[in-house]
């Protein structure tokens, strides 16, 4: 996994969540790995299209919308 369990818990206790049970921190534990793989993986094709090798914000960009 990329993000950890702890650092989603501590992200949603940031947001304000007072507690928080172990299966809602998996569940967005596991979105969030999905969402930032898929997201990684457009902005290296964006940057391979536009014959780079290194990855750039606007790569970053574009592959969020």
């Amino acid at each position: 996994m990329y993000i950890t369990e702890s650092t989603v818990k501590r992200i949603m206790k940031e947001a304000g969540a007072k507690r928080i049970s172990s299966d809602a921190s998996r569940y967005l534990q596991k979105r969030i790995n999905v969402m930032l793989f898929d997201i990684s993986k457009k902005a290296v094709q964006l940057s391979k299209h536009a014959k780079r090798k290194t990855v750039d914000v606007s790569d970053v960009k574009l592959a969020c919308n």
